[in-house]
This record gives C-alpha cells, structure tokens and sequence, in this order.
C-alpha cells in the first residue's frame, strides 16, 4: 500500500491469486520455448544449407557439372563395405539415367594415418577424379596428393580397371604401372590401393548403387 493510500485510510489490496501468477509463469515460460524453437529452426536450416554447399563444392571437384542434371549431393546413399562401416555414395543423373558416383574410400595405411578419398567413376568403370577429403600426411611430403601441392593425383582420371589391368594397379617400385610421389611412397601407395577398391566396389555393386533409394540428405561423408 502506497503512504497516499495509508492517509486516505483505503484498505490494503489483496496479493494475487496464486493460479494467476502460475498462469503468469506458464506463458512466460511458453514465449521463451516458442522464441527458441524458432531461432533453433532457423539455425538448423541455415546449418545444413551451409552443409549442402560445402558437399556439393567437394563432389564438384571429382564430378564435372556439365555430366549431370540432378542434386547428386542429395542423390545420396549409405553402403556397406566388407568388414568396415557404412559408407557414403553420391549418384549423378541425366534426363534420370545413371552417369557417374562419387564413392567415399579410405586408406588407413596412410603414412600418418588414414586417408579419405572421394572417388568419381562414370558407369562404364572410367575414373573421372579422385581427390583427398582428409589426411594427415607429412607437410612437403606426403601432402602432395593435394591438388594444390602436386598434380600426382589427377593421374588417376580416365583409368579404369582395365587401364592399367587390374593386376597391375600397383606402384612401379611394387611391380605395378603407376608412379609414386617422390619421396612418399608409403602415401602414394595407400591411395592407390583405395583407389582401386573403390573401382572395384563399384564395378561389383554398381546396379544395387544406382537403384537404392536416396536417403534425402546432404550429410558430411564420414570418416
């Protein structure tokens, strides 16, 4: 009660009821889930479109964008590699036929650990690029399966299992007809090696690839 109220002798207010101050917290509590599921449903949109780009910009670099007239960063499925866990593989289409995938290889005989290859392979089995999507090679050595560091591993486009014959996809020093990096031949050979079974993977599967259902999303490829 107010001193003005005391001098008029009005009579104390009663408190507010307490299912009114319940109600109170009630809607209180309700704008802030409602403010937060909104800023989180923005967040997660603006997540994964960012998620999306970033995929498509690394199948871009294996798969040219004149091939294909569909998402194949969202054209993607989950497959199941002997005795490894699932794996990713992305599907390109034209006019909603077949053209090429991207497989996901790893080579964990890398010299510092394992390799993640992406690997791109048109229908008839020709590779149309491989580049490295993670790795922990030696700076100046082993990291020369870069691009940006060396053109070793565009050497792999327009190989196939018959070119050189399978028997032969091995590095020279190994008795095979590919080339090492200089002074990486523990990395060199890992690639190849994942290489090769990602080839191998997909001439075996390459109808059970094409006709599984996408799953919808554009996820990392995992590791």
């Amino acid at each position: 009660m107010s001193e003005q109220e005391k001098e008029l002798g009005m009579p104390a207010r009663a408190g507010r009821p307490a299912w009114q101050a319940v109600l109170s917290l009630a809607a209180f509590a309700a704008l802030v889930g409602l403010v937060v599921g909104v800023a989180w449903d923005a967040t997660r949109e603006r997540i994964a479109d960012n998620e999306a780009r970033r995929v498509l910009a690394e199948l871009s670099a294996v798969l040219p964008p004149a091939l294909y007239d569909n998402e194949p960063h969202r054209d993607m499925i989950l497959v199941s590699w002997p005795g490894d866990e699932q794996r990713q593989v992305w599907r390109a289409r034209r006019d909603g036929r077949p053209v090429a995938a991207v497989l996901t290889s790893l080579a964990p005989d890398g010299y510092s650990g394992q390799i993640r290859l992406l690997v791109a392979v048109t229908t008839d089995g020709t590779i149309l690029g491989v580049r490295v999507a993670t790795h922990s090679e030696t700076p100046g050595i082993g990291d020369a399966i870069e691009p940006r560091k060396s053109p070793w591993i565009g050497n792999f486009a327009g190989r196939s299992l018959t070119d050189p014959p399978e028997a032969r996809w091995r590095l020279r020093k190994d008795g095979g007809d590919l080339d090492a990096i200089s002074g990486a031949t523990i990395t060199s050979r890992a690639v190849v090696a994942a290489t090769r079974r990602a080839v191998q993977y997909f001439r075996q599967h390459r109808d059970e690839i094409f006709a599984a259902p996408a799953s919808g999303a554009a996820n990392k490829p995992r590791d």
